[in-house]
């Protein structure tokens, strides 16, 4: 899996100058628009969920991020408040808060006269084993492995990320809604069963973890929009699916 680009309503061509690297194709017109929209939301959000390269903060500067979420949204039939993607940061600012927040850790010395120091990971986990106390690293990561083989998907090595990572998870959530757009209506099934066993927890848990920490900018914004949004695909699907109508 690899990252989602961050896409805008415009066609390529016709986009602003500044915005023309965040914008994208429309989807097939033979295909599930709600399903393929939503399939959007979850790619934006795992391209949003990173340390930020020129074109990513380009984007959220340029607000080409926020006008795409509100459009793909729109195009859902979920109700669900459009987060503010936006920032008025430089690129540094927005990285060392993201480094901060998700990847450095905090060491504490707990006694000087052995130098004995308490290692703790980073403030917010990204990983769905550190939000589930019952069950062990191995059988979350093993249980993803065998879900994302099934369907053919494979994890970039090179990336150093477990399966459990919240982007690889956002990522895809969002390949079971382009896949019910476009070939397997049974993917809906699929995605609920995802939903609920595993990007839900991990949803709450980062969001609840970002609502401690102060200063998260756009972070905290995206953490919130995600839980809202998993809530309410997985509502939307379990209502559809136990009515015995079409996923």
């Amino acid at each position: 899996m690899s990252d989602a680009e961050p896409v805008d309503s415009q066609s390529a061509e016709d986009a602003p100058e500044g915005d023309r690297r965040a914008v994208d194709d429309e989807p097939p017109t033979d295909a599930d628009r709600d399903a393929a929209a939503r399939g959007g939301l979850y790619a934006l959000a795992a391209r949003a969920l990173t340390e930020p390269d020129e074109q990513l903060h380009e984007a959220l500067a340029s607000g080409a991020l926020d006008r795409e979420c509100r459009r793909l949204l729109d195009r859902t039939t979920l109700d669900v408040h459009p987060p503010d993607l936006t920032t008025d940061d430089d690129r540094e600012t927005v990285c060392a808060r993201f480094n901060d927040l998700f990847v450095l850790g905090h060491t504490t010395v707990e006694d000087r006269t052995d130098g004995t120091i308490d290692a703790e990971g980073p403030s917010v986990s990204l990983y769905e084993s550190g939000y589930r106390p019952e069950a062990s690293w191995n059988d979350v990561n093993l249980d993803l492995a065998r879900v994302y083989d099934y369907f053919g998907v494979e994890v970039d090595t090179d990336r150093r990320e477990n399966h459990d990572h919240y982007r690889l998870e956002l990522e895809f959530a969002g390949y079971l809604c382009r896949r019910e757009a476009a070939v397997d209506p049974d993917a809906a099934r699929a995605r609920l069963d995802f939903l609920d066993r595993h990007l839900a927890v991990l949803s709450e848990g980062v969001a609840d973890a970002l609502d401690g920490e102060p200063g998260t900018g756009y972070y905290g914004e995206l953490a919130a929009f995600c839980r809202r949004l998993i809530a309410a695909d997985t509502a939307d699907l379990a209502d559809r699916l136990e009515e015995g109508g079409d996923p």
